[in-house]
């Protein structure tokens, strides 16, 4: 069986706060985990017009969406840090860009890939872009038609010169209820585009992504936070230190107990065998 590449969404979950971030570094990193991935976006262009003056009751007081937004949002100084902490502690990082500036901004460092949220599965140019960067892309499926997916594979896939790329399969709701994860699509996915599938996963349980590996997901990402009560949008449907370091080992444990399915004696079998069969 395939590594599992395993990616820790960091996303937001650092409120604004760098401390909080090299933190959950250093969790995923003890883990096992391959990455770490945040989110990057220039509040000015992703926040619509509508919601930019509307207030918002944080922990930092009262404010407009959009000072909200531009109050968790890091910027050259702190990723340079982030950057430089993940190369102390031996793990990758990458960021889901939201328009792009912010793709741009990421292209400074050397990320092992580029991942496109849901959110921005429909954004053609966006993906267009990240394609034409020379990184690996690695698309989420969530909230999506077939239809808007295979409109964003034939822009990684164009012809000869198709890209590399990855699909997630994911349900956007956060968290996600059990009985719309759809896991099967996993296979579907694979079957249909005939490349490389991973999952991503916003529920609260942590065996349904061990699972998803063994309907062949290369790739699993699943949201980390320091602690579930945290404030903000994406804690309650993320995992705290605890679980991750249940989820990677049971990832690992999976992949040495896969095997190849051939019918056999194994080697620890044989002086069982000749001492119960002779």
């Amino acid at each position: 069986m395939k590594k599992t590449y395993i990616i820790a969404e960091i996303g937001i979950n650092h409120n604004g706060d760098l401390n909080i971030a090299k933190r959950l570094i250093d969790i995923a990193a003890a883990a096992g985990c391959d990455a770490v991935k945040f989110q990057k976006r220039d509040p000015d262009v992703c926040v619509p017009e509508h919601q930019k003056n509307v207030e918002k009751d944080t922990p930092w007081g009262s404010m407009t969406y959009l000072e909200y937004k531009h109050k968790t949002e890091f910027g050259k100084e702190e990723y340079d840090e982030i950057d430089q902490r993940c190369k102390d502690k031996g793990i990758s990082w990458s960021a889901s860009p939201w328009d792009l500036g912010s793709l741009e901004f990421l292209l400074q460092y050397d990320v092992p890939f580029i991942k496109i949220p849901s959110a921005m599965l429909t954004n053609l140019e966006l993906v267009e872009a990240a394609a034409k960067s020379g990184k690996k892309v690695i698309i989420s499926t969530g909230m999506s038609t077939e239809e808007e997916i295979w409109k964003a594979i034939c822009v990684l896939e164009p012809g000869p010169e198709m890209y590399d790329y990855a699909v997630l399969h994911c349900n956007s709701t956060y968290p996600a209820p059990l009985d719309e994860l759809n896991l099967s699509c996993i296979k579907t996915m694979k079957d249909k585009y005939g490349c490389e599938v991973g999952y991503s996963g916003h529920e609260f349980r942590l065996g349904t992504s061990v699972a998803a590996v063994y309907l062949g997901a290369t790739i699993i990402e699943r949201h980390i936070t320091l602690d579930r009560s945290m404030w903000g949008s994406d804690h309650l449907s993320s995992v705290e230190p605890q679980g991750l370091f249940k989820l990677v080992s049971g990832i690992r444990e999976l992949e040495q107990a896969f095997g190849d399915g051939a019918i056999k004696v194994t080697d620890s079998e044989r002086a069982v065998r000749k001492k119960l069969r002779g």
